[in-house]
């Protein structure tokens, strides 16, 4: 799944290979005819179609001088649509894209996005096989006139016309919709916790940033991770934080800063087979998207970086209490916070469904979960230490089967935005924790986030902890005052209190397994 929250930091990378799917579904093996002219929108329940030239996408003022249903509806606009448009078709693609096509061609992270690509497109002439050898062919024609652009790509397009049926797009469409839904409806009418500020301001400790350096045997270098904690006074209690796809530490260093300043130290490893690092390495054509092995290789970080606490490395506090370890993460981060819980992966899921691009519950995060199959089976890595967990947004329908939770070591709260498109709260998070839920529960916990999406429940050191900031907190205090009781389990105790872990700016509501129905 290309993240995520990448696609703030670097929005054309998704959006690339979105486009790359798109070209893609293009036959390219026939002798080469004439370049691609004009793209035609097909509306099959209104018996009509739109189209556009290319060459009027060239600037405004062909648009607004052409002939096209396009041009037409751009001139009853007075040329508004136009210079939107143009500009979107004429800005320089910030990739070198044919490497990264040619680096990624066969990883299953590219073929997944371009299955995804093929249903929410529905192109004519799609092929049984989507390779990316056909594009760099494409890529190869258009870099060779100058930068790429998109208008530059299609142009190098063999054919005459594109034709796209928008009734598959209309599907994908309300199929999103379906997936937020569910979290709306168990909102509604829900009182939202309220801010207390004991846990929503920050505590009564100066905190501090170090960059320092663990072992990690399992990598050939060790790890670069970033620790924020108190510069006196710390509790002696830790927390590990992971970072989603493509993503780094700072992105959460707010949460981490937030819970430093009540004693808490927190350590945020960058995972270097799939961060920012990597991110780069990959769009300049130097590297494959992150491997299967990945799944496998960030919980070991995590583990590394609680040994190197333990051994008192790099000159982390001996007093450090490793046995007991809270751990948090966001999007592919939380995936590893369950499963160090003790969650199980398995390929079961994986084999039947990951090539079902019409499964109602199908959404973008399957790209990432369905890149592991061949490996989920080996990934089942839990870390006896780690007795609390957040995972916020994590991909998890596929990769975990009911059940897969049996015997968790930590316990951990589920949090998911209700406008997140990327991991969807249905089928994602609702869904799960309602099986959970009929097997007794265990004492996880699910809040939703109202208005929250993929990108906006994080928080960067300048941010302050975020929307999250409260709600962290109470959790994390909670786990760690309830000591072995906070060992999964029928009959295990509340961590959260029963309010103030809210925030003023988004409605925080938690979702009681009462509440989350039947199966």
């Amino acid at each position: 799944m290309p993240h995520l929250r990448a696609l703030r930091s670097a929005p054309a990378a998704p959006l690339l290979l979105t486009f790359a799917g798109l070209l893609i579904s293009v036959p390219f093996l026939q002798t080469p005819a004439r370049a691609l002219e004009q793209v035609e929108l097909r509306l099959p329940l209104l018996e009509t179609s739109f189209s556009v030239k290319l060459e009027e996408l060239s600037h405004p003022d062909r648009l607004l001088a052409g002939s096209s249903d396009l041009a037409e509806l751009d001139q009853a606009t007075n040329g508004l649509i136009g210079r939107k448009l143009v500009g979107l078709f004429n800005a320089p693609l910030p990739l070198q894209v044919p490497a990264v096509v040619n680096e990624a061609e066969g990883s299953p992270m590219l073929n997944q996005a371009l299955l995804l690509v093929s249903a929410l497109g529905g192109i004519d002439g799609l092929p049984a096989h989507l390779e990316g050898k056909d594009l760099s062919r494409v890529l190869d024609k258009a870099a060779a006139q100058g930068p790429l652009t998109m208008l530059s790509v299609m142009k190098a397009l063999p054919g005459t016309t594109a034709s796209v049926d928008l009734s598959r797009a209309l599907f994908v469409v309300r199929r999103l919709a379906s997936q937020q839904q569910p979290a709306d409806r168990l909102m509604a009418g829900r009182t939202p916790a309220s801010v207390d500020p004991a846990l929503s301001q920050p505590g009564p400790l100066t905190v501090e940033r170090k960059l320092i350096t663990l072992p990690a045997p399992h990598r050939p270098k060790p790890l670069q991770v970033v620790q924020i904690s108190p510069t006196k006074g710390a509790s002696g209690r830790l927390v590990v934080i992971s970072h989603g796809l493509w993503d780094a530490p700072e992105s959460f260093e707010g949460w981490a800063s937030h819970l430093a300043s009540h004693g808490y130290t927190v350590l945020l490893p960058y995972h270097p087979g799939s961060d920012q690092g990597q991110q780069q390495a990959m769009l300049s054509g130097k590297v494959p998207p992150p491997g299967a092995d990945e799944l496998r290789l960030r919980p070991l970080d995590v583990s590394a970086v609680i040994d190197g606490a333990a051994a008192g490395l790099a000159g982390l506090p001996t007093t450090l209490n490793t046995k007991f370890v809270a751990v948090l993460g966001q999007s592919w981060g939380a995936t590893t916070v369950l499963q160090l819980a003790g969650a199980r992966p398995s390929d079961t899921q994986l084999q039947t469904r990951c090539d079902e691009v019409l499964d109602p519950e199908r959404n973008l995060s399957w790209v990432l979960q369905c890149s592991f199959l061949g490996t989920a089976d080996q990934a089942a890595l839990a870390d006896p230490r780690v007795k609390v967990g957040v995972a916020v947004s994590p991909p998890m329908s596929l990769l975990f089967d009911t059940g897969a939770g049996r015997g968790m070591n930590a316990r951990v709260l589920l949090v998911s935005g209700t406008r997140d498109w990327v991991v969807p709260p249905d089928p994602e998070a609702i869904r799960p924790m309602r099986r959970e839920a009929s097997r007794g529960g265990g004492g996880h916990r699910l809040v939703l986030v109202r208005g929250g999406d993929h990108f906006n429940l994080g928080s960067t050191l300048a941010e302050g902890g975020g929307a999250l900031r409260g709600l962290l907190l109470a959790w994390t205090n909670g786990g760690f005052a309830a000591g072995a009781a906070a060992q999964p389990g029928p009959g295990a105790p509340d961590l959260l209190p029963a309010n103030g872990w809210g925030d003023a700016g988004m409605a925080l509501v938690e979702i009681t397994p009462a509440q989350l129905g039947s199966p």
